[in-house]
């Protein structure tokens, strides 16, 4: 596994440039909510037991190495007041926030017993914490009429401006007005963490036959070219720090990790405006290559004078490309639209039902297990996949370990769950072969 470089949110997954972003993930090294599935105590033989033993009791093991979400299970929400009533309220809010980024699917919050659920959020929490921070909210001044000098708003005045900051998007709440010169008021704010308790969750959504997508998540890259009424157009960069953030937002949000481009020499040679505008497919596999993205999303985007925004869209997973096209007036619309679409696309290929049906059972043979630390490894690595229930040492042969996995799902999923890491590589010749079997070479 390579070590990522300068990034936000990012502890160890892929190498990336160092001005690169990458959001929705954490260090490996720190705790990580995951899927509550109890592990079936493996039977092996006495061949086997001793080596197997050794490595249950390694202390120090290394972390695995994975594209590992967390929080999935926290939420942050805001407090209007301190009464029980708006307690509750965020109760609910936060829970529905959890399920969302659990399930990935926002149709599920539909279901008769995610509303029981939400209507009784505090019987899922775990703990609570609270904070409070000071937070400056732009309020304009009234027009300036000629020969006079600016007057500030004040009282009742003021404080509906200073609610209206705090709902309107841009912090303007009289941004129509373009005599308005912007002052800021500030204001504490208190917030609410709650934590909920995974188990229950679980428990709830798989009663439900609600499927569950666990913390290992594939990244998206995102490439996008802008277009002004002039027709100039330019790459996606920091300084459009709306765009940039509103992308951002939607992954933490959701739990998605989302991957932007540093646009150095190596990117502008390979991938330029034009290219990402056209939706060149090739271009875009080829300046994604470097970044190792589990999939890819590419927009165009185009100011026109009566402040509409109209695109195009090219979602490009594995073998898949859809595209489809982009119409809002209001920029965060524009951009959470696609992004929801290939977050519900990637829930329903990865998300499992645990217990929906008989466990199935396949063999994972990997070769280049030279000693007992790439045992350990392998060992930890396998155990921590979302849909492993047990796992079962069935043969060595040199450098060669035979494992005998149960199943939560298919070995489809497992096949396409491994692809998320780079620690086991497909044997090629054995590929398609025999489901029961899955070949790789362990590189970690």
């Amino acid at each position: 596994m390579r070590s990522c470089g300068a990034v936000v949110g990012c502890g160890v997954y892929q190498e990336v440039p160092a001005a690169s972003v990458i959001t929705g993930l954490r260090g490996v090294n720190d705790e990580i909510a995951v899927l509550s599935l109890p592990m079936k105590k493996p039977g092996y033989s006495i061949r086997f037991g001793v080596v197997f033993l050794l490595i249950l009791a390694m202390q120090g093991l290394p972390p695995v190495q994975a594209l590992q979400v967390t929080g999935l299970y926290s939420k942050r929400v805001e407090l209007m007041n301190e009464s029980d009533a708006d307690r509750n309220r965020a109760f609910r809010e936060a829970l529905a926030a959890v399920i969302l980024k659990v399930t990935g699917d926002p149709r599920y919050l539909e279901d008769p017993a995610v509303l029981r659920a939400l209507n009784n959020a505090q019987s899922y929490v775990e703990a609570i914490s609270y904070s409070t921070e000071t937070v400056e909210i732009p309020v304009p001044q009234a027009p300036v009429t000629s020969g006079t000098d600016p007057a500030p708003l004040n009282g009742d005045a003021l404080t509906a401006a200073a609610s209206a900051g705090a709902a309107n998007p841009d912090g303007n709440p009289l941004a129509a007005s373009p005599a308005a010169t912007p002052v800021s008021v500030t204001r504490q704010r208190r917030t609410m963490n709650v934590d909920f308790a995974a188990g229950l969750i679980d428990r709830m959504l798989i009663d439900a036959g609600i499927p569950i997508w666990n913390s290992n998540r594939p990244s998206v890259m995102v490439w996008m070219a802008l277009q002004n009424d002039e027709g100039e157009r330019r790459l996606l960069t920091g300084e459009e720090a709306e765009i940039i953030d509103t992308i951002r937002q939607f992954g933490e949000t959701r739990g998605v990790p989302i991957i932007f481009p540093v646009l150095d020499f190596e990117d502008r040679r390979n991938l330029s405006a034009d290219l990402v505008w056209t939706l060149d497919e090739e271009a875009i596999r080829r300046a994604s290559a470097r970044y190792a993205a589990d999939s890819m999303l590419a927009g165009r985007l185009h100011f026109t004078a009566s402040g509409e925004l109209v695109g195009l869209w090219q979602f490009i997973f594995q073998d898949e490309v859809t595209v489809f096209d982009g119409f809002s007036t209001e920029l965060a619309d524009y951009l959470e639209e696609p992004l929801n679409r290939v977050t519900t696309e990637l829930a329903s290929y990865f998300a499992i039902l645990p217990e929906s049906a008989a466990t199935q059972y396949v063999r994972l043979r990997v070769d280049g297990v030279s000693d007992l630390q790439d045992y350990s490894s392998l060992i930890a690595y396998v155990s921590n996949l979302g849909l492993v229930q047990s796992v079962a040492p069935a043969m060595i042969q040199g450098d060669r370990l035979e494992l005998q996995l149960g199943l939560a799902g298919s070995s489809r999923q497992l096949h396409e769950l491994i692809a998320l890491d780079r620690d086991l590589l497909p044997i090629a010749s054995s590929q398609g072969r025999d489901d029961s079997l899955l070949h790789y070479r362990w590189t970690r």
